[in-house]
């Protein structure tokens, strides 16, 4: 849920340099920090009021963990925290977000973007230390729609015009289901797989590494299928292409999605934002 632009506060005190000095604002992407650049390109750096602090140091815990894990994404590089919030600076995962690529070139990499997910999904869950099940974002749905916080743009053509209550209703009647099957097909998720979150080398294109780390968690694999695949239907040009490159997908990957499943996590997703 990263693709729509924002502007930035003022650089933050905590930024490293005089004042934010050699740090360009960066517009694009919800993830309610502030985003800034290194002028070499070579740095990240988010910058969060006293409020988002514990949020984003989850951030940086999960991002060294997975490189600790040999996925490839980015490094933490420094940490400061403070009366004025806390900001994390990261190396800048060479390449080009996968949602800025043409269909024709999404499509070339759309198997490299299969593996790296399975990969992904591979690393043993008992190994990782994060939690994103089910109950915990029905939990945080509960509370964005418990403050009328629901963001309308993300929410899909059917869900538009109908009560957060009513739309939090439907799913929470699928709940004891959906915790058999989550028990049964837990992974180490991204928790938000979408294309702009997947970067690309623009010249093999390989999975150079997965971005926007803060929701990693234990949770049903379905959770990350459902909105990499919904994400996807964006660039490909007509649902025939997009049913074929589900069908590639599944094949390259090695099994093939609940669609079930898929549309109660895509449903659920836009309700846990806020």
């Amino acid at each position: 849920m990263s693709d729509h632009p924002k502007t930035p506060l003022l650089p933050s005190p905590l930024l490293p340099g005089a004042k934010g000095g050699g740090w360009s604002p960066v517009t694009a992407g919800e993830s309610g920090a502030d985003v800034f650049r290194s002028a070499d390109g070579t740095r990240y750096a988010k910058c969060v009021g006293p409020e988002g602090a514990a949020e984003l140091a989850e951030e940086r815990d999960r991002a060294a963990w997975l490189r600790g894990q040999g996925v490839p994404g980015p490094r933490v590089l420094d940490w400061r925290a403070g009366e004025a919030g806390a900001c994390l600076v990261t190396g800048a995962v060479p390449g080009v977000p996968a949602d800025q690529v043409p269909a024709e070139e999404l499509a070339a990499a759309w198997g490299r973007i299969a593996d790296a997910v399975r990969r992904l999904h591979e690393v043993p869950v008992s190994a990782c230390p994060f939690g994103r099940r089910l109950d915990a974002m029905v939990a945080v749905a509960r509370e964005v729609v418990a403050r009328d916080a629901v963001n309308p743009e993300f929410l899909s053509d059917e869900q538009r015009g109908t009560p957060g209550p009513d739309l939090l209703d439907r799913l929470t009647g699928q709940l004891a289901p959906r915790r058999e099957q989550e028990a049964a097909d837990l992974v180490v998720c991204h928790g938000d797989l979408c294309l702009p979150n997947i970067v690309l080398d623009p010249k093999t294109l390989d999975v150079s590494g997965f971005i926007d780390l803060g929701r990693l968690g234990v949770a049903d694999r379905h959770a990350d299928l459902a909105l990499l695949l919904a994400n996807a239907r964006e660039t490909w040009p007509d649902e025939e292409r997009a049913r074929g490159a589900d069908a590639a997908f599944a094949e390259r990957y090695g099994l093939a999605p609940d669609p079930d499943r898929l549309r109660f996590y895509l449903r659920l997703d836009p309700l846990t934002w806020g």
